[in-house]
């Protein structure tokens, strides 16, 4: 990440996947995802690789609200990037992005929001 040797923007880049779920762009979304990476997401189920984002994506960006998909707030944290948004459903939830050297996607961490922040989750 950004001052830790990389020559990319982990900040810009969570924009970008912001911007490519807003505008129902799957591949370039799935794009920003390493081979590997794996999606846990707020119902506790895991997705592995492009399999696995290829059954969670396609039916969240199909299925998204109006009030999907809006910054609430973005920041670094200690080893990844918090995004705080919109879901497809326009409930509040908070994400984590951990990155590769490449400045690709290895997990993501998403979390309902609650009053005083995201509910605790082991990451």
């Amino acid at each position: 990440m950004s001052g830790s040797g990389t020559d990319f923007d982990p900040i810009a880049i969570v924009i970008d996947w912001l911007d490519a779920c807003r505008e129902r762009r799957l591949e370039d979304l799935l794009a920003l995802y390493a081979d590997q990476a794996t999606l846990d997401c707020c119902s506790g189920e895991r997705f592995v690789g492009r399999p696995g984002l290829l059954r969670y994506w396609p039916a969240k960006l199909r299925g998204a609200t109006a009030a999907a998909f809006v910054l609430d707030e973005v920041r670094q944290e200690q080893d990844c990037i918090r995004l705080d948004y919109r879901d497809y459903d326009g409930s509040a939830v908070s994400t984590k992005f951990w990155f590769d050297a490449d400045g690709k996607f290895t997990r993501t961490l998403c979390a309902p929001m609650e009053r005083n922040g995201p509910r605790s989750r082991a990451a």
